[in-house]
This record gives structure tokens, C-alpha cells and sequence, in this order.
């Protein structure tokens, strides 16, 4: 495990921790099912990408500590909510999520959706009762809801749900995923930056960064959808044929797509390349780019 792969590492655990104490209820709200059903799906989950961008961004504009994992936090919950809603039967209809049953297989339907929802409205208080200045929290609660809501990730799935089964072109595919998977990537480096009280130029320079990353990401996901490994992934592969989707690999084939990762890969590098300390955000774009899950 190389350096970076430690600070990856270290910035889950303790994401995992803040997370773990946030869903750390009164007792007779503790043992209610939906709560589990929360942390069944919230902890030790994932490679913490968004909260680690949100934690190193705070980190290179100084933020504290506690401000910037309060919104970490917060973006790792509605992560989460998009996660348990997106594999409901209504949705993207998957039994598995990362290895284990989806939350609508572990506890049934209703109580998925309502622990959806109680991630979701969890993560506006998180963001508004982080240790920030007034300022800062109103603006962090205006970036979660823009990112979560119909411009940005909820309307990247209404498109996507739209457009199945249908033909679909590059650019309407971009926005879709622009919205769907890039909202929350962008949200995550401009609340670091938030934390830091960054200006504009930084913020505008996160954004662009977060942009490509995102795209590279989704990209990377088609790409695995047909030459991943389903052990790996912790779900089947095929899914994106099986259910007739178009993605990068259906309009530009497989060489193709991984081409256009490796553009976007490189724009987030020069994005990055003039702040100093940046080797972190430039090991997580290559990451992206790497990755078998």
C-alpha cells in the first residue's frame, strides 16, 4: 500500500468513526429498524472517495478539521440515500450493493425507502449544526441541496430512467452523467473549499478538477459494467446490456471509452498541477482511472 493509498485509508476510518457517532441515536429510537437499515447501508462502505475530497480540500485551505468531516459526513450520507433508492425495484431494480444484500433486500421496501429518506434529511442537519461560521453553512446546505436535488444528481436519474431502452447520443449521455455522478463529486470539492473559506479562483479550479473526475468515473463504471469482475465489483456485470442502456462503451466501444477516461484524467491533472500539495488529488484522478471496482 503505497502513501496515498494510506491517506485514502486513513480519511475512511475516519469518516467511518464520525459517521458511526452521528448515527448514534437516543434509545428508544436505537433499536427501530429503519436505523439499522441506515447503518446497513451508510458504514464501512466504499472507498469514502467524496468525503476524502471534501476532507483533502479542507486540508489545502486550512479548513478545520471538524467543519470540513461534519461535511464530509453529510455528502457520504446522501451518497448513501441515492445509493438505497437507485436499487429499489422502481429503479435500477439491483439485489446487491457492494458485496451484500441492497437495503430493500435486507429489510424490505418501505423501510429502504424511509431509510433513504432519513439519510437524506440527516445530512442537512449534519451540514447545518457543523462547527463553520453562518456563512459557510448556509452555503454548504445550498451546495448539498443543489448537488442532491432535479439539477443535479435526482435529475441526472430521472433522465436515466428515461432514457432506457431508447437510443441515446454522447451529449445527452454527458449531462446525464454530469448530474447523476459528477453533482456529488463537485459538491465534495467545493465544500472542502467552503471549510477553507477558498476564493474563487480555487473554487472555480476544484470545480473543474471534480468535473473531469466525475465524468471519468462514470465512464470507468460503463467500462467495468463489461470487462470488471463481478467478484471484484460485489454485483453482476452485464447489467447496463441486459437492461438496454446506452453508455460510453455502446457509443464508443471499449478502446474508445478508455481513451476518453485517459483525456479526462489528464485534464483533472493540469486542472490541479498549480496547487501546491497536490499530489494526493493527482493519485485519486489516476485512481479513478485504475480502478477494478
Amino acid at each position: 500500500m503505497n502513501r496515498y493509498e494510506q491517506q485514502l485509508a486513513s480519511y475512511a476510518t475516519q469518516v467511518n468513526d464520525a459517521l458511526r457517532e452521528r448515527l448514534h441515536f437516543d434509545r428508544e429510537l436505537r433499536q427501530i429498524v429503519v436505523v439499522d437499515a441506515m447503518r446497513h447501508s451508510l458504514l464501512d462502505a466504499g472507498k469514502r472517495l467524496r468525503a476524502a475530497m471534501v476532507l483533502e480540500f479542507g486540508r489545502l485551505t486550512h479548513a478545520s478539521r471538524e467543519g470540513a468531516m461534519a461535511l464530509a459526513c453529510a455528502i457520504e450520507m446522501i451518497h448513501a440515500y441515492s445509493l438505497i433508492h437507485d436499487d429499489l425495484p422502481c429503479m435500477d431494480d439491483d439485489d446487491f450493493r457492494r458485496g451484500k444484500p441492497s437495503c430493500h433486500k435486507a429489510f424490505g421496501e418501505a423501510n429502504a425507502l424511509l431509510a433513504g429518506d432519513g439519510l437524506l434529511t440527516l445530512a442537512f442537519e449534519t451540514a447545518a449544526d457543523a462547527p463553520l461560521s453562518d456563512a459557510q453553512r448556509v452555503e454548504a446546505v445550498r451546495t448539498l441541496a443543489k448537488a442532491a436535488g432535479v439539477c443535479g444528481m435526482l435529475g441526472g436519474q430521472v433522465i436515466d430512467l428515461g432514457c432506457e431502452g431508447k437510443p441515446v447520443d454522447l451529449e445527452t449521455l454527458n449531462t446525464l452523467y454530469a448530474l447523476k455522478t459528477g453533482a456529488l463529486l463537485r459538491a465534495s470539492a467545493r465544500l472542502g473549499c467552503l471549510a477553507g473559506n477558498a476564493g474563487e479562483e480555487l473554487l472555480e479550479t476544484a470545480d473543474r478538477y471534480a468535473r473531469a473526475c466525475g465524468l471519468a468515473f462514470q465512464i470507468t463504471d460503463d467500462i467495468l459494467d463489461v470487462a470488471g469482475d463481478a467478484e471484484k465489483l460485489g454485483k453482476p456485470t452485464g447489467s447496463d446490456e441486459e437492461n438496454h442502456k446506452t453508455t460510453y462503451v455502446t457509443l464508443l466501444g471499449l478502446s474508445g471509452a478508455r481513451e476518453r477516461a485517459r483525456e479526462l484524467i489528464g485534464e483533472a491533472g493540469e486542472c490541479v498541477a498549480a496547487i501546491p500539495g497536490n499530489e494526493f488529488l493527482l493519485w485519486v484522478a489516476e485512481m479513478i482511472l485504475g480502478r477494478d471496482h
